[in-house]
């Protein structure tokens, strides 16, 4: 399986040999269960909601039983009561979900390939750049007509483009070491270079 390798100019320099990953069947209920998976593994958990008797209320009757026409009450802190404390409300937990290491694998696969079919994928040859400046990661993204959209850089390790990188707006530079199914389908465009398809493949052969 072969795609056409762009230079910094935007215009065609080659061809380069695909991976067979690439060109894999896709399941969308493992994709759908992996990117649960991360999404859950991004939040907090600290969301807290205040029971009856967490909320600072006098513990006095608000008036006594009988003779004033008003309904029972018994404390301020009800939950029937206006800033009294909530029922069966969110409490701290942790949504750590377990993944196998066969899932993370074929999910990756799976997102490399549906976004080939898609024609979400762009090879460049290099993103090196003469100097850390955000324009120069600007003029690269135009060139190869990605412009609007969010933009995955999946490379080997450069700290100077990440850098140039970081000020735009939908724009992630990921080691492609350490990408993941998520961040692969979040991409409108996915933009890789020579050197990290080798390393897919290293992986995959590993």
């Amino acid at each position: 399986m072969e795609t056409i390798v762009y230079d910094a100019k935007g215009e065609e320099k080659g061809k380069i040999e695909l991976p067979d990953s690439f060109g894999m069947e896709v399941s969308v209920a493992l994709l759908h269960e992996v990117t649960t998976a991360y999404l859950n593994n991004l939040r907090a958990g600290t969301h807290k909601t205040k029971t009856r008797g967490e909320v600072s209320f006098s513990g006095a009757k608000p008036w006594k039983q009988k003779g004033t026409g008003n309904a029972r009450a018994g404390q301020k802190n009800s939950p029937l009561w206006r800033k009294g404390g909530i029922i069966f409300g969110p409490q701290p937990r942790d949504y750590y979900t377990k993944m196998s290491k066969q899932k993370k694998r074929l999910s990756l696969n799976m997102a490399f390939s549906a976004q080939l079919k898609n024609g979400n994928i762009i090879v460049v040859d290099s993103v090196k750049i003469s100097e850390i400046k955000t324009k120069k990661v600007t003029e690269l993204i135009k060139n190869l007509k990605a412009c609007g959209k969010k933009i995955v850089f999946a490379i080997p390790h450069d700290a100077d483009f990440k850098v140039a990188a970081r000020n735009i707006k939908n724009v992630v530079v990921e080691n492609i070491k350490n990408i993941n199914a998520y961040q692969v389908l979040w991409a409108d465009k996915l933009i890789i270079t020579p050197e990290a398809v080798d390393l897919i493949k290293e992986r995959q052969s590993a």
